[in-house]
């Protein structure tokens, strides 16, 4: 059996692993490659493999890095199934339509090319098979899979795959420590492989209590400025678990005043309905907000703007307010309106809560520059910019060790993916030090038999 790694490697976005068997060839996600263009030009690209050569597909959560070309793999012949948990499939649905829309507006626009048609995500809707968490299903005669719970986001999962006896780990994205409304990641079991993610594996995060402290002076700061606070958050996670910090420091707390928050991401509204359908994923606090009727994500001054008509007049409301709108990366999406109106203005503030690929505009700003180009215009960069790395969905350095090892053995052999060059390589030497165990940084279509 060998494994292939045909994306993510060395670098954050284009998940995407082949795994080969004498009998059938499967991939474990096939997601965009992102950057400076929503619509990266790497995504056209021929796949390092044959489509009509792949039997079925197995989803670890629906983020556009993991799921993003998976209507490509439809348009150029695969026909197989493709295994997600029942949130994801509701959620990948979600990001396929608001990805070919997103391609569509640029193409007419800037005549951008289009990965895929609306027939094609209307094909990959009707090959999702809804699976889940903790129950081995039988995919071939030679090969089973358990989905759990990898506290990532929402419905995402860490895969154990078992062929033909051997065991190989595919942990999709890893979350962190304590975030509201998830369940704790997970245990690993026996494995004899494991591919892990490495997007922060050279970093370290902020406790809950730092996290809800900055949170908290970030808002009260920005509000007493009188200014704009942009916050480009992830439709799936990032925008939920800020709607319900909020939620705790304006309903329960009372530490923020009046003011106007705008949800103005249709896509994140959607997304926000898939939570409320599956409230068995919740952890325990959730739960127990939830059974006693305290609605999470919504409070008094929150404002969501589904139509462009509604999101245009958010401009015309004078003095503070929070805007938290899409793209996560600021590489699309409505955030980029609100950025090229309120950047310059050195009252207003830029809140970072998410990774932040190579290329895209929400890196750049990350890293301190001082004027970036939007829409063809040249924009300042006066306002104030900060990052919440406690905000991340993605597990640190010790939570990724910590994880490594959390099965009764661990791996014993670890490959480290998904991450930029220092944070797999730091990743890789921390787990080889601390655990003693054999990890590797594999290069882009590289083969390894396992």
């Amino acid at each position: 059996m060998q494994i292939k790694f045909c994306g993510a490697d060395r670098e954050v976005t284009g998940s995407c692993h082949l795994v080969k068997t004498s009998n059938n060839r499967f991939l474990v996600d096939c997601g965009m490659f992102q950057g400076s263009n929503f619509n990266e030009g790497r995504n056209h690209d021929d796949f390092p493999f044959d489509p009509k050569d792949i039997d079925f597909v197995l989803v670890t959560h629906a983020h556009l890095d993991h799921i993003g070309r998976i209507p490509k793999l439809i348009k150029e012949g695969f026909t197989g199934a493709i295994y997600m948990t029942e949130a994801t499939c509701e959620f990948a649905k979600l990001i396929w339509e608001d990805a070919y829309g997103i391609m569509k507006y640029n193409h007419r626009k800037y005549n951008t090319p289009i990965l895929f048609d609306e027939n094609d995500v209307a094909e990959a809707i009707s090959h999702c098979k809804g699976v889940k968490y903790n129950k081995k299903i039988k995919i071939e005669d030679n090969i089973f899979a358990v989905w759990k719970d990898a506290g990532h986001i929402f419905g995402a999962a860490f895969i154990e795959v078992e062929v033909s006896g051997k065991k190989i780990g595919f942990s999709g994205d890893i979350g962190n420590e304590n975030v509201p409304i998830l369940r704790d990641t997970q245990n690993l079991d026996e494995l004899d492989v494991l591919l892990v993610e490495s997007t922060y594996g050279d970093r370290l995060h902020e406790d809950i209590d730092t996290r809800r402290s900055i949170i908290h002076g970030l808002l009260k700061r920005g509000i007493q400025k009188g200014g704009t606070i942009m916050i480009p958050a992830f439709s799936l996670e990032r925008t939920q678990e800020l709607l319900y910090e909020l939620n705790l420091l304006i309903e329960h707390d009372n530490l923020l005043p009046n003011v106007p928050i705008y949800l103005d991401s249709p896509l994140a509204i959607d997304a926000t309905k898939v939570y409320k359908k599956f409230p068995s994923y919740y952890d325990q606090k959730a739960m127990c907000l939830h059974k006693a009727g305290d609605d999470f994500f919504e409070f008094p001054n929150l404002k969501m703007t589904y139509t462009k008509e509604e999101s245009k007049k958010i401009n015309r409301k004078k003095g503070p307010k929070v805007v938290i709108a899409g793209s996560g990366m600021m590489n699309g999406g409505r955030i980029l309106h609100h950025a090229i109106r309120y950047l310059s203005d050195s009252n207003s503030t830029l809140i970072i809560v998410g990774y932040q690929a190579n290329g895209t505009l929400g890196r750049r700003l990350y890293e301190g520059a001082e004027k970036v180009k939007i829409f063809g215009q040249d924009v300042g960069v006066k306002c104030e910019i900060k990052a919440i790395g406690a905000l991340s969905a993605h597990g640190d350095q010790t939570k990724l060790v910590n994880w490594v090892n959390s099965g009764t053995k661990a791996p014993k052999k670890v490959y480290c993916v998904h991450g930029e060059p220092n944070g797999v390589t730091e990743l890789a030497h921390k787990i080889k030090e601390a655990l003693g165990v054999e990890s590797y940084v594999p290069e882009y279509e590289e083969e390894v038999e396992v």
